[in-house]
């Protein structure tokens, strides 16, 4: 079994460590000072106060390293359709790819039930590279939970957290999600098999599209955010407009937003990935986190006024600070 990770930074690093630890053939590919380091010392995973080192096959040209079974892009979803030609250079006719970004994916409709039935996400794919040369047909979904970062080029440290949830995006348990799912618990990694991934993907969005944009607006961590009842109220707001679209789209709320919001609070004193992206001058995750939320809520002919507030402050905050 041959595997890529395409983005080995935190996340992506931390899963090719496991993988290569458990004796997978993984390749991995990055760039800049983080790449540099790999190929001089190697990678090193810290977890739960111990050091892993490997010395992995590592990258910035996807063409040189063959053809392989499993492809898993763990970019931010903005890089994705910019690196799509050279990604596909490692298909062969049987080669999945792992989606595993957070937000709204480009084939989110391949296959649903209902009139939306594959239709494509415009602010993710707007020219429909992703859809016509990776193909749907390839994908396998992907929810990420482990927290992780990047603490120098090279060195990787795990927080908490190692559950990869799995699924297909008709639903169905297939010999490929098997396999990889087997590889990924040899790698002591959870990968659990859904029937609907969906509501995954959105049981985790739902949180990021309030908390993520109102991290940005305030600059604030989870739990000073959350002590101020107006934020807590808009955060609940845009979470009840989310969940008017999970109904229509009959994917079900799992929990509360209440309980969303008070596990949201307990995290403590942390900074979102949106924050901290904003506050290192980095593109921000709007699109899959926001915008494509808003793009299927017209669609849908559901009003998001709140998410429509949040959307417009922080890309105005955005644009000033530009």
């Amino acid at each position: 079994m041959k595997i890529c990770i395409v983005g080995a930074g935190a996340t992506g690093g931390y899963l090719g460590v496991k993988l290569i630890n458990a004796g997978f053939d993984v390749s991995l590919v990055a760039r800049g000072a983080h790449l540099t380091a790999m190929k001089k010392k190697g990678l090193t995973l810290i977890e739960n106060d111990k050091e892993i080192t490997c010395s992995p096959k590592c990258s910035d040209s996807m063409k040189e390293l063959g053809k392989m079974d499993f492809i898993f892009i763990t970019l931010k979803a903005y890089s994705i359709n910019g690196l799509v030609e050279e990604i596909s250079t490692m298909f062969d006719e049987n080669t999945s790819v792992i989606s595993s970004y957070n937000g709204i994916p480009w084939w989110y409709f391949f296959g649903a039930e209902g009139q939306f039935k594959n239709y494509r996400i415009k602010c993710i794919d707007p020219k429909n590279i992703q859809w016509n040369v990776i193909t749907p047909e390839r994908i396998i979904g992907c929810v990420v939970y482990p927290a992780t970062e990047i603490i120098e080029p090279g060195v990787i440290k795990h927080i908490e957290g190692n559950r990869f949830s799995l699924g297909e995006p008709n639903g169905a348990q297939t010999e490929r999600i098997s396999r990889i799912s087997k590889a990924m618990a040899r790698a002591d990694l959870k990968a659990p098999v859904r029937k609907n991934i969906r509501q995954e993907i959105w049981m985790k969005l739902i949180g990021n599209l309030a908390f993520n944009p109102l991290s940005v607006i305030t600059g604030e961590t989870l739990d000073v955010l959350l002590l101020n009842e107006e934020n807590k109220k808009t955060a609940y707001e845009a979470m009840k407009e989310a969940s008017s679209i999970m109904d229509k789209l009959n994917v079900p709320m799992s929990i509360s937003i209440d309980q969303r919001i008070e596990g949201a609070a307990k995290v403590g004193s942390h900074k979102t990935s949106m924050l901290q992206d904003y506050e290192r001058g980095k593109e921000l995750e709007l699109d899959a986190l926001v915008v494509a939320v808003k793009e299927i809520a017209d669609l849908l002919g559901i009003k998001t006024p709140t998410i429509d507030r949040i959307l417009h402050t922080v890309t105005e905050k955005i644009s000033k600070n530009n």
